[in-house]
């Protein structure tokens, strides 16, 4: 037998996917403060509803928010930073640029690394090569001031590394065989110039890696227990990789849930039927926030540009904007008598006020109950039932604060805030990108994405949203899908009439030697790409180079991509700073068969659509490809909602995906 499951943990849930012999089974469990514990439950309990011993799993795949989880919330390692004699601060000075232009006030993020635990060292290297190698007896003294500091990790970050790693590698090595401690040598973990950025990269790889070594190696202990397969583990730039790639490295997991969740609404998003849309916008709304992307032309946008609570990060990643705003999400009322949502989340513990958990304070879950987006009956999860009082007393409290009349007018006010929250994390990705999100499609997913998709939609002029099958679990199911992927990166500065065709692939070859694949192995696709500019500019744009590579070729792509993004391109010489290649073993989800029709009326309840009541009736999502219905109605499943408003129509295509399309303004 053929059995393979994927476990994305969230803030609130987490969600399971196990699809063996051809049978799909989903289901969602509250998230463990180890998250480990809720990874087994969750697979124990697919198993028994399958009827099958979690034994019988070959593949297991997972994403997980504990790298991320320890930047946020400021609880991961003790840190050293070792860097070249008079580069201590480099981290605290970072670069010129302020959160808020105008705010006098504004304060960069706190550094990893305290200042008493950084230090330097005697070494040179520069954009030649190593001018002073680092001195033995420095070096000793070194270690035995960091065994005093008892720190838990160490960054090594030499001025140009990227170019000559020399002398990182050397004190890397002896501080790996002298301390009891992890070790992120800069030009490991991001083998590109930029001092600010390599360091603060490497900075976040140490300050997560003992995290995620520490859980993943839990984890490896309890499926050992359960007879499962060792896990695989999504990074963030969209591909798995083998667990003990990310315990040396645990920086390639901090997106690690958004990604699984974005490469699962690209494998699922077709509608079924020819269209003109550019791509899809990805929306995943979960219990603690809300992630965004792009899928265009069929692929996931990645990036190497993105910073995560104002920590620089440059590895790849898949290119998510997140919003604080989930159904989890508290509602409240600023200084200003103002209502507000986010991003502070109720969690799973105690959770919204309708969890009846304890939970008092107003959230996003308790205005859509409130709404009647949720039926009182639904049981989250399949398990979790609802208080409906305790949602509508904790509405009426925020209404007395905000000056509002019922608990119903503060539901209203809640979730229109979300929605513009939510709406602007869209527009972020498109407008502000050169896009026009009425060419797009929008891909809803999460617990909660489903609900809000078609109002969000309303508000942005986009006229189809796909629900896909497993909507809402899509994170766990992307990660079945999700290819076997590693890249590698080296700064490469020339300009670009300067060098050779040839000259640029014997990086390449360099490049792809460093991969822990065999690009001779069929099965194995290697992309490569290069990050250009025009000479005096301090960014760069990432374009394919092809393969054989051709500078005119390179031009003509960067030219093509400025024009896009920027509305102009020049006739200036352009520059090659990065090449970059990107391996992939492809993985897809074992085909399974839609199951049996599931529409039938539930009952119906009175709901509120832009300020109206409406009747409105509750069905068991629908799975017969075919099916078409009107709105108003609100369609259930144990792991989400979906919300068909007045004025729109949902069908069913033949890979299972509910589309909804606006029939009427």
């Amino acid at each position: 037998m053929t059995a393979a499951v994927g476990v994305d943990v969230g803030g609130t849930f987490t969600d399971v996917v196990l699809v063996a012999d051809g049978t799909l089974t989903t289901t969602k469990v509250p998230s463990t403060a180890d998250q480990s514990e809720g990874v087994v439950r969750g697979i124990e309990q697919a198993c028994e509803q399958a009827g099958i011993d979690p034994s019988e799993i070959t593949e297991f795949s997972h994403a997980m928010t504990v790298s991320t989880n320890a930047l946020l919330e400021g609880d991961g390692a003790e840190t050293a930073l070792v860097t070249t004699e008079g580069f201590r601060d480099v981290l605290e000075i970072g670069r010129q640029t302020r959160p808020d232009l105008y705010d006098l006030d504004a304060e960069k993020p706190t550094p990893l690394v305290q200042r008493r635990n950084r230090f330097e060292i005697p070494e040179r290297t520069t954009t030649d090569g190593v001018r002073t190698r680092p001195d033995p007896e420095a070096i000793d003294d070194l270690i035995e001031r960091l065994r005093k500091r008892e720190v838990e990790s160490v960054v090594v970050s030499f001025l140009h590394a990227y170019v000559d790693p020399s002398n990182e590698q050397a004190v890397a090595e002896r501080l790996r065989e002298e301390l009891d401690a992890s070790v992120s040598a800069s030009h490991e973990v991001l083998n590109e110039f930029r001092e600010y950025e390599r360091t603060s990269t490497a900075a976040v790889d140490a300050y997560v890696t003992p995290a995620i070594d520490s859980y993943i190696g839990r984890l490896e202990e309890r499926a050992a227990d359960l007879g499962l397969p060792q896990p695989r583990i999504m990074q963030s730039n969209g591909g798995i990789a083998e667990a003990s790639e990310i315990r040396r490295h645990a920086v390639q997991t901090v997106l690690s849930g958004p990604a699984a969740g974005v490469v699962g609404a690209s494998s699922t998003a077709s509608t079924g039927e020819e269209n003109d849309f550019e791509g899809f916008v990805t929306f995943d709304m979960g219990g603690t926030s809300s992630d965004v992307s792009l899928v265009r032309d069929g692929s996931v946008e990645r990036t190497t540009d993105n910073e995560i609570d104002g920590y620089p990060i440059r590895v790849p990643m898949v290119d998510v904007t997140t919003v604080g705003a989930g159904g989890g999400s508290i509602a409240w009322v600023d200084a200003g008598g103002a209502l507000r949502v986010g991003p502070r989340s109720a969690g799973s513990e105690p959770g919204p006020a309708c969890y009846g958990r304890g939970g008092t304070e107003p959230t996003v879950t308790d205005a859509n109950l409130v709404l009647g987006y949720i039926s009182e009956e639904t049981q989250l999860g399949g398990e979790l039932g609802l208080d409906v009082d305790a949602a509508v007393a904790a509405l009426e409290r925020l209404a007395d604060e905000a000056g509002l009349g019922s608990a119903r007018e503060a539901a209203e006010g809640v979730f229109r805030i979300a929605n513009a929250n939510m709406t602007r994390a869209i527009r972020s990705v498109t407008v502000e990108r050169g896009h026009d999100p009425r060419e797009f499609g929008l891909v809803a997913f999460g617990g909660a994405g489903p609900m809000h998709a078609a109002a969000l939609a309303g508000e942005l002029d986009i006229g189809t949203v796909v629900v896909p099958h497993v909507g809402g679990v899509l994170s766990a199911y992307g990660l079945l899908d999700a290819d076997e992927t590693y890249d590698a990166v080296r700064t490469y500065q020339t300009p670009l009439s300067e060098t050779t065709g040839t000259e640029l692939e014997a990086v390449y070859e360099q490049l792809v030697g460093e991969l822990p694949v065999d690009e001779a192995d069929g099965n194995v696709t290697v992309r490569r790409s290069a990050d250009l500019r025009y000479r005096g500019q301090s960014f760069e744009l990432e374009v394919d180079a092809g393969s054989p590579v051709d500078p005119d070729a390179l031009r003509s792509a960067f030219e093509a991509t400025h024009e896009r993004v920027y509305g102009y391109a020049a006739e200036e010489p352009v520059e090659v700073v990065n090449l970059r290649v990107a391996a992939a073993v492809p993985r897809s989800v074992p085909e399974t068969a839609l199951p049996e029709d599931t529409f039938e009326k539930l009952g119906e309840h009175t709901a509120v659509f832009g300020g109206e009541e409406y009747t409105t009736p509750v069905y068991r999502r629908p799975t017969t490809p075919g099916t078409t219905f009107g709105g108003p109605a609100v369609l259930e499943q144990d792991e989400s909602t979906t919300v068909v408003p007045p004025a729109w129509e949902a069908t069913v295509r033949e890979n299972g995906s509910l589309v909804l399309t606006e029939v009427e303004r």
